[in-house]
């Protein structure tokens, strides 16, 4: 197994949306992911318009390394889910702290890329993104516990709550 590290720099970053990173009500957030037009022409993003959604790396930015947590523990602390390891949440208490993101893509103005429902605060650094292409979407049967959807019944409410 390797243990060599390497280097990863920002290609971008989220300019708008939320500023508080909270566990639920991301819905309908609105957002631009603006590349960084010092290193980017703007023919990078030539037919990205095309797509309906991203697949978009980002960065937890306001997470400490401390933070990260290498043992099994209940999600969102709730002792009526079960203890599960670090690679079963999705949070930035994962090694990288690095998440991955599927949002709308509602326009391309030169480097902006506007987008709703990215779940990633203003500031985020944007660490790579591509047009998701559902031909890379899971194959088979999707099976998951209970426990995640009990959890994330109101992550995509609107964040009025309605």
């Amino acid at each position: 197994m390797s243990t060599a590290s390497f280097e990863v720099r920002p290609i971008g970053t989220v300019v708008g949306g939320r500023t508080e990173p909270t566990d639920d009500h991301w819905g309908g957030v609105r957002s631009v992911i603006r590349l960084d037009a010092g290193r980017f022409p703007a023919e990078t993003v030539q037919g990205l318009e095309e797509f309906s959604h991203l697949l978009v790396t980002w960065c937890f930015h306001l997470a400490s390394p401390d933070d990260v947590a290498l043992h099994a523990r209940s999600p969102r602390n709730n002792p009526q889910w079960p203890a599960t390891g670090t690679f079963v949440h999705r949070n930035h208490r994962r090694p990288n702290q690095l998440a991955t993101s599927f949002p709308r893509l509602l326009r391309v103005e030169g480097l902006d890329l506007h987008v709703q429902d990215l779940d990633a605060v203003e500031g985020t650094p944007v660490v790579d993104l591509a047009p998701y292409f559902e031909e890379f979407g899971p194959r088979g049967e999707v099976t998951q516990p209970r426990w995640p959807s009990e959890m994330l019944k109101d992550y995509w409410k609107s964040p009025g709550g309605m």
